[in-house]
């Protein structure tokens, strides 16, 4: 099954039911599940999988858990506000052994969804890093990315969208978000140093015009995968 078809049903279907662990689970390599708080108007986050809390300190935005050892098989994962039984995600994820896939919560608060990408953490060939963008401001328009001075990497990308990791000579870069399509640049992001065999995730996350009170505008979050 494609890894956009598992994430249309686990974001669209209505999930019923958990399935336990098969006898067989502890012989096989675990899953590994990073969970990346990415809503920029919602509280501190608790991860629950199998209804057992797994951090220990309360989730924040921008924050990620890097990644967990999970049994594979069909996991049900729970994102609660903090200290509470309040469930703000619900979802099924059918994890294969060996694999290593990230979670993202994205979007407002009153709008929160899961973004569920399975990652290719594939080594890069010698001077080169693999890099990957997502569009995760719920506010901004589509965007693209580009080297200052430089070509697009990634184009018209909306928000949602994930591209899969892209080779990329290694180097340190200025990267500009422009608007789809022309010139104009709406953010610039200086010294992005992508180090011989580095698999990383960039990500715009933020609000373009954040709500009264809110003091998360529009900016850059990266993780290295790797």
């Amino acid at each position: 099954m494609k890894i956009w078809t598992k994430i249309f049903l686990l974001t669209v279907l209505p999930l019923f039911a958990l399935t336990s662990c098969d006898d067989d689970d502890e012989l096989q390599p675990d899953a590994n599940v990073m969970v990346v708080h990415a809503s920029p108007d919602a509280p501190a986050v608790d991860l629950l999988i199998d209804d057992t809390k797994v951090n220990t300190t309360a989730l924040t935005y921008p924050n990620n858990t890097g990644y967990l050892n999970v049994n594979p098989g069909t996991r049900n994962v729970k994102v609660n506000a903090a200290g509470t039984s309040t469930t703000v995600i619900n979802g099924n994820l059918d994890l294969e052994s060996g694999r290593s896939y990230s979670v993202f919560a994205i979007n407002t608060l009153a709008n929160i969804e899961p973004l569920i990408l399975e990652d290719d953490l594939t080594s890069p060939a010698s001077g080169r890093a693999h890099v990957r963008f997502l569009h995760l401001s719920p506010d901004a328009p589509a965007v693209d990315i580009a080297v200052q001075n430089g070509p697009v990497i990634f184009g018209n990308r909306a928000f949602k969208s994930a591209t899969a990791f892209t080779p990329v000579d290694a180097g340190t870069y200025t990267l500009e978000v422009r608007l789809a399509g022309s010139s104009t640049v709406v953010l610039t992001v200086p010294n992005v140093v992508l180090e011989n065999g580095a698999i990383l995730t960039v990500f715009a996350q933020g609000f373009v015009n954040p709500p009264a009170g809110n003091t998360n505008s529009l900016g850059a979050g990266a993780i290295r995968n790797n």
